[in-house]
């Protein structure tokens, strides 16, 4: 069993289908929403975590596409200059879900996207605004 994120742009006439319910019925997948914005008639995002075999989240990612659903990984969707970072750690206070943390051996940051649940909270919080994420 493996887990992966990804986040999933729906197009307006998208609405009314049950994608979720495939993805767990047919292709045996566990699914979290961790973040969803919807506008009925004309668009929608999620951010999913998806968990079962590789096999079948890759079926189960194919189906998605096959109904005109944009389905990235959420890693391809958040950058970090790291070079830029002055590891200051504002943006650790803000990181609820744990996915940027200090090193306390090395005082660096450390950025695990696939802890991130795209919150945003980074964004103002980086007085260098070194983060990115596109979850449009």
């Amino acid at each position: 069993m493996i887990k992966k994120r990804y986040i999933l742009n729906f197009p307006p006439q998208s609405g009314d289908k049950a994608f979720t319910y495939h993805l767990v019925k047919d292709y045996d997948i566990r699914i979290n929403i961790l973040k969803a914005e919807v506008y009925p008639g004309k668009r929608g995002s999620l951010l999913l975590e998806l968990q079962g075999k590789k096999e079948n989240i890759e079926k189960g990612v194919e189906y998605i596409k096959s109904h005109k659903i944009t389905c990235e990984s959420l890693d391809k969707r958040i950058s970090w200059k790291e070079e830029k970072c002055i590891d200051c750690g504002n943006c650790t206070a803000v990181c609820f879900a744990g996915a940027l943390n200090m090193n306390r051996e090395t005082w660096k940051l450390e950025f695990d996207k696939s802890n991130c649940v795209v919150c945003e909270l980074c964004i103002p919080a980086c007085p260098l605004n070194l983060f990115e994420i596109d979850f449009r």
